[in-house]
């Protein structure tokens, strides 16, 4: 009975939740951990207007693969982008793949993109915007997202500085 309870308890924290944790980082980008199928409808409801997938579908069921969000994304008049991120995935072309993904969105429209915890998405934002804004405004905006970025700082500062010897 011991083993029975300790398997249910262990198997409904394992279950996606349908309550979506979005988080701001910018007026027009958002992240979350995994979301469900059925949250297009909600999605679209609350304005954003793309979503982007960084989670390879190795992570998750095929309930949650790629072509089963972006099907669901389009019945919700969501746009829908597959950008599976590893950690050494994080290449210019993925980053570059993101920057283009998150422009998708339109010039009103809200991009959310989503991973395991959104912290890969945060890291690709981070990324791309380097050679755009000061780095402390892209670790501030990061950590009022609930993402500490700090040690990617040295990371960020080669971007910028790299973006800026080239103009």
């Amino acid at each position: 009975m011991r083993l029975i309870r300790k398997y249910l308890f262990f198997a409904s924290v394992l279950r996606y939740s349908s309550a979506m944790d979005i988080r701001a980082l910018t007026d027009r980008y958002y992240v979350a951990p995994q979301i469900e199928p059925g949250d297009f409808t909600e999605l679209a409801e609350m304005g954003f207007s793309h979503v982007i997938c960084n989670r390879p579908d190795a992570e998750v069921p095929p309930s949650h693969a790629a072509q089963v969000m972006a099907k669901a994304a389009a019945a919700a008049g969501v746009g829908f982008t597959e950008l599976p991120i590893t950690h050494g995935a994080m290449t210019p072309d993925t980053v570059t793949a993101q920057t283009t993904a998150i422009a998708a969105g339109g010039e009103s429209g809200k991009v959310l993109a989503y991973c395991a915890s959104g912290t890969r998405s945060t890291i690709m934002w981070a990324l791309g915007q380097a050679p755009h804004q000061s780095v402390d405004a892209i670790l501030a905006a990061s950590q009022a997202g609930g993402y500490d970025l700090q040690g990617l700082r040295p990371t960020l500062e080669n971007i910028a500085a790299n973006a800026q010897s080239a103009s």
